[in-house]
């Protein structure tokens, strides 16, 4: 059997971790977590991962799978989505794939290029530059790659020059030479659509939350256990807790002031993202539940 997989996306904060565990209790489906920080292990605070009786209660894949130090990418979502696939086959479930970091979808639908062989040491000198000093080096080396991509799209920039440090090619000369290779099953792309109020308000009480169960403990942890220069610790929440770390400071309420404004920034681009990125999606509210059960039966 070939599983039936949809995707509900949405911003952050916008209830698609509740709904799609909903939707997978009553249409005999497993649930892929499409998350670039809750498939760290270690990171339980600043993920708001699903948690233990919701894990108990559906089967997860993509959380708890690289260590903080490890790096995500497309392919590697990609690899766990094939891994998802043949365990729904086995044992005749369907698949929700459920989470924010939509461009990785987008990646894994459109179709991935094979990546040249990873290689840290040659990568190092990244992480001095900041995103504007990266994007203007990929505009100097391939302007034509580099003017069809936001100045902050943070993941292709660094991916452009990963490419260019790891294959001595170009972005654009390298995906001409190896093509992508579309995904190879139907992924129907449902967008969870939030009331703008309704979700800052999500976003301030999921921050206060986070502040209150030790994020700041929890970046420590992390901090001392793998350094200060893991790709993990540029996340929403992380980044500004390692901030207040560094900067000494004692003002909590900053730090939540700093963490929920930056939250509300990203749930922006995200819906902006969502909007205008996948050719085929059907907005929904957290009311179209049965529709979407209807449609997975």
């Amino acid at each position: 059997m070939i599983p039936k997989i949809i995707a509900i996306i949405g911003a952050t904060c916008s209830g698609k971790t509740s709904l799609s565990l909903q939707v997978a209790l009553d249409s005999n489906s497993y649930i892929f977590s499409l998350d670039s920080v809750s498939i760290y292990k270690e990171i339980n605070i600043a993920s708001a991962k699903p948690s233990r009786e919701e894990l108990e209660r559906v089967k997860h894949f993509g959380i708890n799978v690289l260590s903080p130090n490890e790096s995500v990418s497309a392919g590697v979502f990609l690899s766990l989505l094939r891994e998802a696939i043949n365990i729904c086959k086995d044992d005749n479930k369907n698949l929700i794939v459920s989470g924010g970091s939509s461009f990785y979808l987008k990646s894994i639908i459109e179709g991935l290029s094979p990546m040249p062989q990873r290689d840290e040491s040659k990568l190092k000198w990244l992480t001095s530059l900041s995103l504007q000093e990266q994007y203007e080096f990929l505009y100097n080396i391939d302007s034509n790659y580099a003017k069809n991509i936001s100045s902050n799209d943070r993941y292709r920039i660094t991916k452009g020059i990963e490419i260019f440090s790891l294959s001595n090619m170009t972005p654009s000369r390298y995906f001409a030479r190896y093509k992508k290779v579309p995904f190879e099953i139907p992924i129907t792309i449902f967008n969870l659509v939030i009331d703008k109020q309704q979700l800052h308000k999500n976003i301030a009480k999921r921050t206060q939350s986070m502040i209150e169960r030790g994020i700041l403990e929890e970046t420590k942890s992390i901090v001392e256990k793998y350094g200060r220069d893991i790709s993990v610790l540029k996340s929403i929440g992380l980044r500004e807790c390692l901030a207040f770390i560094n900067s000494k400071n004692n003002n909590i309420s900053k730090l939540s002031d700093e963490i929920s404004l930056h939250t509300r920034q990203l749930a922006k681009r995200q819906m902006t993202f969502n909007r205008t990125q996948f050719k085929h999606i059907t907005q929904i509210s957290s009311d179209d539940y049965q529709k979407i059960v209807d449609f997975m039966r």
